[in-house]
């Protein structure tokens, strides 16, 4: 078999028809779903489609360990991690998949991501520094997109128009080798909702195997379809991971670094929060 595709579902019953309709792909392959005990009709809008792979948690056990639960039961040769809140473009995944095919030095694909307007999301990052993140949170990457020294984490530069090498998409999307996948151990499951997916660009990236973006292949993509229904504790847990990540990978110095990092990731947090809070009303 050629392709598994994992989605892993929470409350995704607004997202899921349209997401598993869109599925295309020349080729054979299996549609793995992990669902994380959700409590609308999720479940009953995956029954009928008798074709898919179910696995039933009965809690939720967060994204990472999800994920390693379909990743140990695939057969395809590629793993397609795609997000329930996703409608694949025609030909997409057979663009992903002949990349890979052609290129043996290359172990994982991303597509360029748009919105449900078309337009582009800024799915390609570096890998977050301390120093990356400090000027993030100050906002002066925003008012200075082009400002490559400031501005490393997000990339806002980025050209996505042309194929290239990247560091870090965003595994909304994301076409991988399972070898690779099997090598590496799948996501790392201290980081169960967020960070999983930088945390495991690290790692391929520092054993050597090599990541392409496609701006070919297009996958429409409605962000944080699932996290948006307790948006507050997304937050504070996207904060908590993110220092997480940078305590592992950021190793030199790091307690000097929290002292600065800790007040400013939850001043970031409160910020994010009181904004949201306003935008509701």
């Amino acid at each position: 078999m050629k392709l598994s595709v994992v989605i892993v579902t929470w409350n995704s019953a607004a997202d899921i028809d349209a997401c598993l309709d869109s599925l295309n792909f020349r080729r054979q392959f299996e549609v793995i779903i992990v669902d994380n005990a959700s409590t609308d009709d999720t479940r009953a809008r995956l029954r009928p489609h008798h074709h898919l792979r179910l696995l039933l948690n009965d809690s939720n056990v967060g994204y990472a360990r999800a994920s390693n639960q379909a990743g140990r039961v695939a057969q395809g040769e590629y793993l397609l991690l795609l997000n329930p809140d996703t409608r694949v473009e025609l030909g997409a995944l057979d663009l992903l998949a002949g990349f890979l095919d052609s290129s043996p030095d290359f172990a994982a694909v991303a597509p360029r991501l748009v919105n449900p307007d078309g337009s582009t999301q800024l799915s390609i990052r570096g890998f977050p520094t301390f120093g990356s993140v400090l000027w993030e949170l100050t906002g002066l990457p925003r008012l200075l997109p082009r400002c490559r020294p400031i501005g490393g984490w997000r990339m806002r530069w980025f050209d996505y128009d042309s194929p290239a090498e990247v560091c870090q998409p965003m595994a909304s999307c994301l076409m991988l080798r399972r070898s690779v996948w099997d090598q590496l151990g799948g996501f790392d499951e201290s980081f169960p909702l967020f960070y999983n997916d930088v945390d495991f660009s690290r790692r391929l990236d520092a054993a050597g195997f090599r990541t392409w973006f496609l701006p070919q292949a297009r996958v429409v993509h409605r962000v944080g379809a699932s996290t948006s229904q307790v948006r507050v504790r997304m937050f504070r847990e996207a904060a908590r991971s993110l220092f997480n990540y940078l305590r592992r990978h950021d190793r030199r110095g790091f307690r000097l670094k929290a002292i600065a990092l800790l007040p400013a990731l939850e001043l970031s947090t409160i910020v994010r929060t009181i904004a949201w809070r306003l935008r509701r009303r």
